[in-house]
């Protein structure tokens, strides 16, 4: 199927939705009703880009003043790829990551996915927090299956969706636990599962681990690497951390602040898995940090 023959049948899926409107549905592999963009399968589609930020600015009003969080981010993600974010505090990590989930607007430039601008959330944009945001009042099962019932998936069908994703982050045994009986690590794999039985094809983690004592943070940056493997979805992680960036991606994408701009792009091509006291792990470290920290030294 030819580029052109790709972009026929996208835009006449958005004409479709268009037409019925915005509570036209389509079925999912799952059985979930969904808006057509998330079941888009485009032949070679690994190859193109899921994501394009082109020349994307963002700039807040602070009482008076303007502040501006981005200046012409431009960036291309492929399906499938695993990108870390780093930079310091105020780069823009976090506002370029709103964007993509379309929680933001950019004040110029276009975030779009396929082709298509994103001008607001959708299941097809998952995006965990570092702080969980996990309904207190329902259980473990029930906080999984909330999006696929809101989306029309009932009984038997959403019971096996749930336990699926259950299983796969580990917490089948604690189905019927609620969030406050749960530990940090165990709320952050209900928050991914939550995302991921959505059917989305773009996994958005805002320093999930930060708050994670270094034991738990390792076991779940395992965790995540094999989920990863096993779905293939398209991971975008910000970080402060230039070891767990190294660790996880295929790609270090460094930002630096004043206002945030992508500095480097950086291909991580170290076989898996990854040895942190390896010479060539650390040498891709230091490079890494050197991107980082360049813009911060003193001028000569």
């Amino acid at each position: 199927m030819s580029d052109a023959e790709d972009l026929a049948n996208l835009a006449a899926r958005v004409a479709e939705r268009q037409l019925h409107g915005p509570d036209f549905t389509v079925p999912t592999r799952s059985g979930i009703r969904a808006q057509p963009l998330t079941t888009i399968d485009l032949e070679g589609t690994r190859a193109k880009s899921i994501l394009s930020i082109d020349h994307v600015c963002k700039r807040f009003s602070v009482g008076t003043q303007t502040v501006e969080a981005l200046r012409d981010a431009t960036l291309e993600i492929s399906k499938g790829e695993f990108v870390c974010l780093i930079g310091a505090s105020g780069c823009g990590k976090s506002t370029l990551l709103r964007i993509i989930a379309g929680f933001e607007s950019a004040t110029s430039g276009t975030a779009s996915m396929y082709g298509t601008p994103i001008k607001g959330p959708g299941p097809e944009r998952g995006m965990v927090f570092q702080d969980y945001a996990l309904f207190p009042w329902l259980t473990v099962r029930e906080n999984i299956a909330f999006g696929p019932k809101q989306r029309g998936l009932l009984g038997a069908g959403l019971r096996d969706h749930a336990a699926r994703y259950m299983d796969m982050v580990g917490l089948t045994k604690f189905s019927d636990y609620f969030p406050q009986q749960l530990s940090g690590g165990m709320k952050q794999r209900v928050a991914i599962a939550r995302v991921l039985a959505n059917d989305c094809e773009v996994l958005l983690m805002d320093e999930p681990f930060g708050a994670l004592d270094a034991l738990t943070r390792e076991k779940l940056q395992q965790d995540l690497l094999d989920i990863w493997t096993k779905t293939q979805v398209t991971v975008i992680f910000v970080t402060h951390s230039v070891e767990e960036a190294v660790l996880l991606s295929n790609r270090v994408v460094v930002m630096t602040a004043g206002p945030g701009r992508i500095e480097h792009d950086t291909p991580i091509s170290l076989t898996r898995p990854r040895d942190v006291s390896a010479p060539d792990f650390n040498a891709m470290r230091r490079g890494i940090t050197q991107f980082l920290s360049s813009h911060l030294a003193p001028p000569g």
